[in-house]
């Protein structure tokens, strides 16, 4: 069984809308930090500064089971479901307390993103991998 990485986080004011509910759109932006969070904590940036590799996103869903309000404390945890030779597919479940408010997952495409060039998909560096690995991040 993997571990599954947990980020903290409190919602904010400016993430609710006048009925006092966290807009639909926060939860992406939620797993999507957990994910750059998950990365930080492996010693590396998702977006290496001088690094001709990117990880866009090519896929997204969401399940909503429970509304979020402003001041919420959530854990987002998150775990690598898939590791292809190309793509990365992750796994997210936001908690608030011992209430499920959403699961969903996130895909990314490994890309070669030179200046200049259309993006092409590439393999996953073996560096990251490694790194996956050695956390035992992966499913």
């Amino acid at each position: 069984m993997a571990t599954e990485f947990v980020y903290k986080r409190r919602v904010q004011f400016a993430e609710t809308d006048l009925a006092g509910i966290v807009h639909f759109s926060w939860y992406f932006r939620y797993m999507e930090e957990a994910e750059h969070a998950m990365w930080r904590s492996l010693g590396v940036s998702i977006v290496a500064p001088g690094h001709e590799v990117g990880f866009p996103r090519v896929a997204a869903t969401c399940d909503y089971a429970a509304p979020l309000r402003f001041e919420d404390e959530i854990d987002v945890r998150i775990v690598i479901e898939a590791l292809n030779r190309r793509t990365i597919k992750y796994r997210c479940t936001l908690v608030r307390g011992s209430t499920t408010v959403a699961t969903g997952t996130m895909t990314t495409a490994c890309v070669d993103k030179r200046p200049g060039e259309p993006l092409r998909a590439i393999e996953v560096p073996e560096g990251i991998r490694e790194l996956f690995r050695a956390a035992d991040l992966l499913t």
